[in-house]
């Protein structure tokens, strides 16, 4: 089904979906538009030092017609020992080799686990089971959350956990449409459905003007992606 931007917000069953504002979380807002869910779009301030992706994501939601988009504080205080949350140093000029090495720097505790469990009270709430993220296994720096075995426990657990699931209300489902998908083959994606990434933030650690240091695990994959491709990244007028 093809996906479109903009526009009165779909119809269709309710679906929660985790948007951080970047490239991996709208091409997945807009997917889940284009099967046919309502989608519940939700963002997370956790205090990370690139908080301009919450403005991204605010961006994005609105330009995809999210149905409702609620940005959601967290005591940053939770989220220690990150260099995303404190003073360490971003990783910078890393191939993709040793993204995937280890687990990085940028690392922050339990971050999906913590995502999950709220977007799973919101999705209650709405009286459905479906809740998409943009996680990769693919093209991703080493977190451990980014799995398909995590997510298929975190299912379980959602499955065993819900008043509503155990009543046979309903059936968690995470949604991870991206999960074995190359960036460049996410990119191309979103570009199909009608994602203007112009909108999306990815960049760790940007400068004081606001702009991307292109160096961190974060702008190099946006930029292998758009690379691969064979798209210009509209966040830059000279391109990936």
């Amino acid at each position: 089904m093809e996906g479109r931007a903009g526009g009165a917000p779909d119809a269709g069953p309710a679906a929660v979906v985790l948007l951080s504002g970047g490239v991996d979380s709208a091409t997945c807002l807009a997917i889940a538009r284009a099967r046919g869910f309502r989608t519940h779009a939700l963002t997370v301030h956790y205090g990370q030092r690139h908080a301009c992706e919450v403005e991204a994501a605010r961006r994005v939601a609105a330009h995809l017609g999210a149905a409702a988009h609620r940005t959601l504080p967290v005591d940053p205080g939770l989220f220690g020992g990150s260099a995303l949350t404190g003073a360490a140093a971003v990783p910078k000029g890393r191939d993709p080799r040793a993204m995937a090495a280890a687990i990085p720097a940028t690392y922050v505790p339990a971050r999906n686990t913590v995502f999950l469990a709220l977007a799973l009270a919101w999705a209650e709430s709405l009286g459905t089971g479906d809740i998409f993220l943009g996680v990769n296994a693919v093209d991703y720096s080493g977190y451990p959350d980014c799995r398909p075995e995590y997510l298929d426990a975190f299912e379980r657990m959602a499955n065993l956990a819900l008043k509503a699931a155990v009543e046979g209300r309903l059936t968690v489902r995470l949604h991870a449409p991206l999960l074995r998908r190359t960036k460049g083959e996410i990119v191309r994606m979103g570009a199909e459905l009608g994602v203007d990434y112009g909108l999306t933030w990815s960049c760790y650690d940007p400068d004081p003007g606001g702009r991307p240091c292109r160096e961190c695990d974060s702008c190099r994959l946006r930029a292998q992606g758009f690379a691969a491709a064979g798209l210009r990244d509209p966040l830059f007028s000279g391109g990936a």
